[in-house]
């Protein structure tokens, strides 16, 4: 099969229409229309993404508390942990195809995003390092930290397509220029009004230009990332 590759970029959207994109491009992937996609965003306004399920309940409290902070709420079909979006997070989402007669391997799926990441950051001189973060919003075993704080959360969806082959989701929230004491505010409202008693602390959380003199733009940040993966190809 011919390798068809596709590249979306988009600067300033919202979470809903972002998603949309996700499962049309998921879809594609399944169907051999696409050998890989690339989508890259951020979001125009403020939202919180609440994952699936009763352990997170869109209630109208919440709802109400959000918008007097002139957040939205967006409940995606997945599970997880609260994840805040604001202009100065650039996520991304790399969606391909797990190679065929290779036993799927989550901690080398994981560690091949993070490959990537790493060299993102080595363009702009920074290092990182791999690993969970206390007291951070969606923790995970796959963070990328800067001095041990947490400039990157990782995800990933495992999906199946005709014949039994494996479609990677691969995931990426970048914190580029955020307050972190402010995006940590919405998880912690939506903690508190679900009854988890996590605790959730901004200073654990770093941005990337907390840590650069250059404040690249947002369309050139895209171009690093993509040259990032070109990189990991070759």
């Amino acid at each position: 099969m011919v390798s068809k590759n596709k590249l979306i970029r988009y600067q300033a959207t919202e979470v809903a229409d972002v998603f949309n994109k996700e499962d049309e491009l998921i879809k594609l992937v399944q169907t051999d229309q696409l050998s890989q996609a690339l989508l890259l965003w951020q979001v125009k306004s403020p939202t919180l993404v609440l994952p699936a399920g009763k352990k997170w309940p869109e209630s109208e409290e919440l709802k109400q508390s959000l918008e007097r902070s002139n957040w939205k709420l967006f409940s995606r079909k997945t599970g997880g942990a609260p994840v805040p979006q604001v202009p100065g997070i650039v996520n991304l989402s790399h969606i391909y195809l797990w190679p065929a007669g290779q036993a799927y391997d989550i901690k080398k799926a994981y560690l091949s995003l993070c490959s990537v990441l790493t060299t993102f950051f080595k363009q702009l001189g920074v290092d990182v390092d791999v690993h969970a973060t206390a007291n951070s919003y969606c923790d995970g075993d796959y963070n990328l930290n800067i001095n041990g704080q947490k400039v990157v959360g990782t995800a990933q969806r495992v999906l199946l397509k005709k014949g039994g082959e494996k479609v990677i989701l691969a995931q990426a929230c970048i914190l580029i220029d955020a307050n972190v004491e402010e995006i940590v505010q919405p998880v912690q409202l939506c903690n508190r009004l679900s009854n988890h008693d996590t605790d959730i602390r901004g200073e654990v959380h770093t941005s990337l230009f907390d840590h650069i003199k250059e404040r690249p733009t947002v369309d050139t940040l895209f171009q690093q990332l993509t040259q990032a993966f070109l990189d990991h190809a070759t």
